[in-house]
């Protein structure tokens, strides 16, 4: 766990410092080698908002490569 922690820590707060986005770890806590991230915009711009999101996945995939995002999904209320 000590390990899995060391790795989702340092990717949430770049997540946040890179997008200006609230990013938390909101799933499978307990579990070795999964993880639910969770991403929360908020804005008046709906096409900024998902644009943004959108990129976040590609962020993670390109500087994370070792990641596996198994799914994604982008809810805009």
């Amino acid at each position: 766990m000590k390990e899995k922690r060391s790795q989702i820590k340092p990717l949430v707060a770049r997540l946040h410092r890179e997008f200006n986005i609230s990013v938390a770890e909101i799933d499978y806590q307990d579990k070795w080698q999964t993880a639910m991230i969770g991403c929360t915009l908020v804005s008046n711009d709906s096409k900024h908002t998902e644009r943004t999101l959108r990129k976040v996945t590609a962020w993670v995939e390109k500087h994370h490569p070792h990641l596996y995002i198994v799914e994604e999904n982008i809810e805009l209320i």
